[in-house]
């Protein structure tokens, strides 16, 4: 409610845009069902985002601030830095791999493994008052 009220504040079309963000005149099921499906599809368009930058850098290639013309000491993506990029990504992966199969809770929170007492409450957690 808060993060889509911000929107309100933008003269004459804010409460449409509140409206529409919310599907009604207030949060309910359809904010929470298009929210879901916002965070849940964002990082897909994000990846073909960057797939998209990626391929416009590697058929143009980068330009330099100074416009000099370096064309001659250029070396080719493909092979060298398909590669190398390749090769990057790979040890990436087996140390992401290595670390999600054999250390899972190494990077846990160590009150994860206190054993749950029914009857004492834990003294980090207090009423707002």
């Amino acid at each position: 409610t808060v993060i889509t009220n911000l929107f309100s504040a933008i003269p004459k079309i804010g409460s449409s845009i509140v409206a529409l963000l919310w599907g009604g005149d207030c949060v309910c099921d359809a904010t929470l069902k298009r929210f879901f499906a916002l965070h849940f599809l964002m990082p897909f368009i994000l990846l073909v985002l960057l797939m998209v930058h990626v391929g416009f850098l590697h058929t143009t290639g980068s330009s330099n601030p100074l416009g000099i013309d370096t064309s001659t000491q250029t070396v080719p993506f493909y092979p060298y830095y398909f590669y190398k990029d390749l090769l990057g990504i790979g040890w990436y992966m087996v140390i992401l791999f290595t670390i999600a199969m054999s250390f899972p809770d190494l990077f846990a929170d160590p009150e994860n493994f206190i054993r749950a007492d029914p009857v004492k409450t834990p003294l980090h957690i207090q009423p707002e008052w």
